[in-house]
């Protein structure tokens, strides 16, 4: 690859992995995953492609020192970091099972979040903590059931069981 085309691949590398990592997040909220195992898997790779590619980058851009280092160490975990971690919550989720299984869990903690959108951040949406198998996991609903959200005990959730083991919220409903 010459400069011109690195020049073209490195920004757009960039923005697709901030693009994918903006749908992860709606994704991420529906699979029952620690953050810890993605943020792993998005420095992991972002740091083997700094090292593969370092270079290229230094070649290809007139930093220096420690503006090289981090401006690619940027590139590098947010393109490929990104784009790889999406990819593998993206078929953990589309390639899950079919066969849903209910469980019920009971509510630990109850909060709020702003409304989405321009108009509608005075629309508060509950959010639920609940004890998915040990693991603290935030629920949030929408915003018609914020009124009542202290009087709501238990969350029951439909899950499938996704590709790589990490179970899919596909439904769920608050009692």
């Amino acid at each position: 690859m010459n400069k011109k085309q690195r020049k073209v691949f490195y920004p757009t590398l960039f923005f697709l992995g901030l693009i994918l990592m903006a749908w992860q997040i709606s994704i991420y909220r529906n699979t029952i995953i620690d953050l810890k195992i993605l943020f792993g898997i998005i420095l992991f790779v972002g740091i083997i492609a700094f090292f593969m590619d370092v270079k290229n980058y230094g070649k290809t851009y007139k930093y220096s020192g420690v503006g090289l280092y981090f401006y690619a160490a940027m590139h590098y975990i947010c393109g490929f970091g990104f784009i790889v971690c999406s990819l593998f919550m993206l078929s953990n989720y589309y390639l899950a099972e079919t066969e849903p299984i209910k469980k019920e869990f009971e509510i630990v903690e109850c909060s709020s979040l702003p409304g989405v959108g321009k108009y509608r951040k005075h629309e508060r949406q509950p959010t639920f903590k609940i004890n998915y198998n040990g693991e603290l996991k935030e629920l949030v609903f929408p915003h018609k059931y914020y009124e009542k959200r202290n009087f709501y005990s238990t969350v029951e959730l439909e899950t499938r069981e996704g590709y790589f083991g990490f179970d899919i919220l596909e439904h769920k409903h608050i009692k």
